[in-house]
């Protein structure tokens, strides 16, 4: 099934450098809604065995809610295959696991990482967003992922973690490396090995991240806090706590998916609702539309682009038959797209209703989270938007080489400059 580069190149991360491959999808969707997609080499990156693309909505969700079918366990969920020795540690990552597996840790996470424990925190965000954006205020243009959004969401963080304020730099260098491995301002490459890039997912290459999570836990059984961390070191299910591996390896998911999907979504919606002035206009007029814009800026903007999955049996997916073991790869980017679910897709609407995106995943992978990166996000654009009504564009956004994640990494805007809040 490999060999000759397809027609359809779904897989190359810069791809995704220039925004979502619309028309692509959109063939994809229609044509081949199941597509054997070549892993090609890219950038020194050795080439895969390669995998079924997913495109269309209902195929999506079918595979994200039916693990018995596709699997998060067997091949993990990331796109490349992770190194033989290196899949047992990753499958011990909830993210990673298939019922019942699954929902015994996901359990543990649901007892602690509450509505009503995230909530006490909205007082924070909504003063943080205050402040970042007062610092910009009058500038009158800024740069908005440097000089605004990559810090929003790694403060709000550490504070629902636990994380000491001097610690949270580490927040943004592991998720750089985690995130933006396919990126050249962001990728590793280890002397000695042959001058090539390395998997930042490795345990070896996690074993900071890994060594801070084990003493940050052992802080917190010492000194126990009303924080996410505290709880999670603390929790117990059938009478035992969570192993050295479980802990670590749930420290890594919420450090870089709890503050990536945020980083990450925050420009995008900016970029998507500012690329589309009546509609702006049209918020600033009704500010009660702002939730409701919030889920269609996601739909726009998916975060997370694609994951992974493993057929766990022979199994035929829209007519297409898929042999177990095969890869099998779903395209949130698409999914969102697709005209069978939404009707006149590349119409951005603030009032579009039901607007049932797959942003933040679906089945019982649905992102935990998801309850505290709308609370950011309401925040944020809260303070921006009516504060800096006629803020723009100013030039194109600087995107991430990703096939995972949708990464704004500089985004030009400006704005008639108003007085900071702190000298009135």
């Amino acid at each position: 099934m490999s060999g000759v580069r397809p027609p359809f190149d779904v897989f190359d991360p810069k791809v995704y450098s220039r925004g979502i491959p619309h028309e692509t999808y959109r063939r994809l969707r229609g044509e081949h809604p199941v597509h054997w997609q070549d892993e090609h080499e890219v950038d020194g990156w050795p080439a895969g065995p390669g995998f079924w693309a997913v495109t269309r909505y209902a195929d999506v969700v079918r595979v994200l809610r039916t693990p018995t079918e596709y699997s998060s366990w067997l091949g993990a969920t990331q796109i490349r295959d992770p190194a033989p020795e290196d899949l047992p540690f990753i499958r011990q990552m909830m993210l990673n696991l298939d019922p019942p597996a699954h929902g015994r840790l996901r359990r543990i996470v649901s007892r602690v990482f509450t509505p009503r424990r995230v909530e006490r925190f909205t007082a924070d965000v909504a003063a943080r967003a205050r402040l970042l954006v007062d610092e910009i205020a009058e500038r009158g243009e800024c740069d908005l992922p440097v000089d605004v959004t990559d810090e929003f969401p790694i403060q709000n963080l550490g504070d629902l973690l636990g994380i000491p304020a001097g610690d949270r730099a580490h927040i943004l260098a592991w998720t750089n490396r985690v995130v933006g491995y396919q990126d050249p301002d962001h990728a590793t490459v280890v002397e000695g090995a042959g001058g090539g890039p390395v998997n930042p997912r490795s345990p070896a290459m996690l074993a900071d991240m890994f060594d801070y999570a084990r003493r940050l836990a052992a802080d917190k059984r010492r000194s126990p806090t009303g924080d996410v961390m505290t709880a999670l070191a603390t929790a117990e299910v059938d009478g035992r706590r969570l192993t050295d591996p479980e802990l670590s390896m749930f420290f890594f998911l919420l450090v870089i998916a709890g503050n990536d999907t945020v980083r990450s979504a925050l420009p995008g919606g900016m970029i998507a609702l500012l690329g589309h002035p009546d509609e702006h206009h049209r918020l600033l007029a009704h500010p009660h539309r702002l939730d409701s814009a919030i889920e269609e800026m996601l739909r726009w903007h998916p975060p997370v682009l694609s994951f992974r999955r493993t057929a766990v049996v022979d199994t035929v997916l829209a007519g297409q038959p898929i042999a177990a073991g095969d890869k099998v790869v779903v395209f949130h980017g698409s999914a969102n797209y697709d005209e069978r679910r939404f009707p006149d897709p590349l119409r951005f609407d603030i009032t579009r209703n039901p607007n049932d995106h797959v942003s933040f995943g679906d089945g019982p992978h649905v992102c935990l989270g998801a309850h505290y990166a709308r609370l950011q996000l309401r925040a944020f654009y809260r303070e921006i938007l009516w504060r800096l009504p006629d803020i723009e564009l100013a030039g194109p956004p600087d995107r991430l080489v990703s096939n995972f994640i949708a990464g704004v990494k500089h985004l030009p805007v400006r704005y008639t400059p108003v007085p900071r809040l702190g000298a009135r």
